[in-house]
């Protein structure tokens, strides 16, 4: 895992000096993506807020995660990633924590299932408030104002007065955070995650769909398998493993004030963990080498992510590695392809070659929604499942012919019967857009788009 940079003694004369490390030190460098706070005493205040909160997640936990993603970078499992584009504070009902996390247990079921393969769950959830923007205003009508950059922020209402930066919303999202962790934790651990309950996870709107029907017959023969183990004498009772899953939370490092107020030292190891998450990403606006997220993301424990854009070099690519996983473990750092279907194939294998030769045990990672986004004709921004479907058979068929491991997949989802991408196995169309489109950002697959896909992706591991 990533080593804490610490210390600052002095080096033998001739030789460079690394500089110490500390949660504070990425405000030496450029900070893309950040909000300006109108007044500096209240950011202050929350931070120092935020430092006196029990962390969200342990970093014994983070190590575990390590391990299970290192089994992926060896070959050994397949990570599923998903979640919400962009949570939002008025959407974090019981039901909908609930109904996100079913569709995402069902994926996992169907992939483990369909391939074989062991599965690494993985959430956009519990921390996923804020989100990078293309340009710091926008307008709305004939005004001008801030542009809205996720609920941890500002919020979306289009008026000027609604997107000034508070930073007291910090402290409203990590008590979010916490409420939702704690939801999953009960429900991961106490009952609704047992194998024995598959049937119950298809929510009616899924279950009289084409998807939900090819479920439930996965849900029968997991029923019939459970049964015959049953009457094998196999202990099934509480405490089986097929009673509980390992779920793990995951955001991008976007709000770096945020994220050096929640991140604490270990008390086994010494190290710094970002205690916000178990797993932090760095997007493609904010991979700048020198940059601010790079180097707070350098130094702490967590596994972390990196998204590659179609305009990363092999270089880029390999010097991401080396600054932020020079110990080369495996599971500390999965590289996120988001090329789009068009590029795919043409870009992805020279990085995939630089980062394979210069010895990065890397995890491969395949994000198919934000290299494929388009404004349909009404002016909502959408995707095509085709295109989904499409850039994640690329990313297959590249580490098919490099003799690779396409480790996982990243997509942004919702546990809700929305109408915000186009076609799948219902269709829908751009003129049903409006119907149900209810996301605060992108657009997301609706559950059956989901279970869709993940047979899909099954098919394509089996093969």
């Amino acid at each position: 895992m990533a080593q804490r940079i610490g210390g600052g003694s002095s080096a033998p004369e001739g030789e460079t000096t690394v500089p110490p490390w500390s949660p504070d030190s990425w405000r030496t460098r450029d900070a893309a993506q950040q909000p300006e706070w109108p007044d500096a005493a209240v950011t202050a205040a929350v931070g120092a807020e935020l430092r006196t909160l029990p962390p969200l997640v342990f970093a014994g936990e983070a190590r575990t995660l390590i391990q299970s993603l290192g089994n992926v970078a060896a070959g050994k499992a397949f990570v599923l990633q998903a979640g919400d584009c962009a949570e939002s504070f008025s959407d974090q009902s019981a039901d909908q924590i609930r109904d996100k996390l079913r569709v995402i247990l069902q994926m996992a079921v169907v992939l483990t299932y369909g391939s074989g393969v062991p599965v690494v769950k993985l959430g956009r959830i519990a921390g996923q408030f804020a989100k990078p923007r293309s340009s710091p205003v926008e307008r709305v009508g004939d005004v001008e104002m801030p542009a809205f950059r996720g609920d941890i922020v500002n919020d979306d209402a289009p008026v000027p007065s609604a997107r000034i930066p508070d930073p007291r919303r910090m402290l409203t999202a990590y008590h979010r955070s916490a409420s939702t962790l704690n939801l999953l934790r009960a429900f991961t651990k106490g009952g609704f995650a047992d194998l024995s309950q598959v049937h119950a996870w298809n929510q009616e709107f899924v279950a009289t769909s084409a998807e939900g029907r090819r479920y439930e017959a996965i849900a029968e023969e997991i029923d019939r398998t459970l049964r015959f183990m049953r009457a094998c004498g196999v202990d099934l009772s509480a405490g089986a493993p097929i009673q509980q899953v390992d779920f793990y939370t995951s955001h991008e490092a976007l709000l770096l004030d945020y994220e050096e107020a929640l991140t604490r030292r270990d008390s086994l190891s010494g190290d710094y963990y970002d205690c916000s998450a178990h797993m932090l990403w760095i997007g493609e606006r904010t991979r700048q080498l020198d940059g601010a997220h790079v180097e707070f993301l350098a130094g702490v424990g967590n596994p972390i992510g990196v998204k590659l854009g179609p305009s990363t070099s092999p270089d880029e690519a390999v010097a991401l590695c080396e600054r932020l996983n020079p110990g080369r473990v495996p599971g500390r750092l999965t590289l996120i392809s988001r090329l789009g279907v068009a590029k795919v194939t043409t870009v992805l294998p020279s990085l995939l070659r630089a980062v394979t030769d210069a010895g990065h045990p890397v995890v491969w990672q395949c994000d198919p929604m934000h290299g494929n986004t388009f404004t349909a004709k009404g002016g909502q921004k959408t995707r095509h499942f085709d295109d989904v479907l499409g850039e994640i058979r690329g990313f297959f068929a590249v580490h098919r012919s490099e003799g690779t491991w396409p480790g996982g997949v990243h997509v942004e989802l919702t546990g809700d019967d929305v109408t915000e991408c186009l076609g799948g196995v219902e269709d829908i169309l751009e003129e049903q857009l409006p119907l149900r489109y209810t996301t605060t950002c992108d657009p997301r697959l609706n559950a059956r788009q989901s279970i869709d896909l993940a047979f899909r992706v099954a098919e394509l591991l089996r093969s």
